[in-house]
């Protein structure tokens, strides 16, 4: 009987710092919440554009919570528009990208819906759906998966 070895979860916690590489984010600290099914991200000024002929979208992101100065424009194909259901019980209409994400050594590619966050303390959420089943959660760290 071969012994199937199950690939290693890397064990991340409650914060982390991910890259969005195709965005041209370097660093954005993300709040890890497995509670959300579906990744999230504040972002400002949303254009409908068309990318490589397909339908897109651009938008600003303020990598730095502390500085809204600094801004980058981003632009991505328009992956889908969904209903989401947010933690206050409210529906909304949001547009979903696909992207890659980098935490770490590990690339992989996470949907992310794009809405306002303004109010909140961390600009993108990493929900259960980006987090498939490659980490393990704990609760008690911060930004121990990002430095592995």
């Amino acid at each position: 009987m071969m012994n199937k070895s199950k690939p290693q979860k890397i064990i991340i916690g409650r914060l982390e710092s991910i890259s969005l590489p195709e965005l041209g984010i370097e660093s954005l600290t993300v709040r890890v919440d497995s509670g959300a099914r579906t990744s999230s991200l504040h972002v400002d000024n949303i254009t409908l554009v068309k990318v490589n002929g397909k339908p897109g979208i651009q938008f600003d992101i303020h990598p730095e919570v502390h500085n809204v100065d600094n801004t980058v424009r981003c632009q991505s194909e328009l992956y889908d528009v969904r209903t989401i259901k947010s933690s206050n019980g409210a529906s909304e209409q949001r547009y979903v990208i696909q992207t890659t994400a980098k935490l770490g050594k590990l690339e992989w590619s996470i949907q992310i819906t794009l809405t306002d966050r303004s109010d909140m303390t961390y600009l993108m959420l990493l929900g259960r759906q980006a987090m498939g089943n490659k980490f393990l959660i704990d609760p008690a760290q911060v930004f121990c998966g990002s430095s592995s």
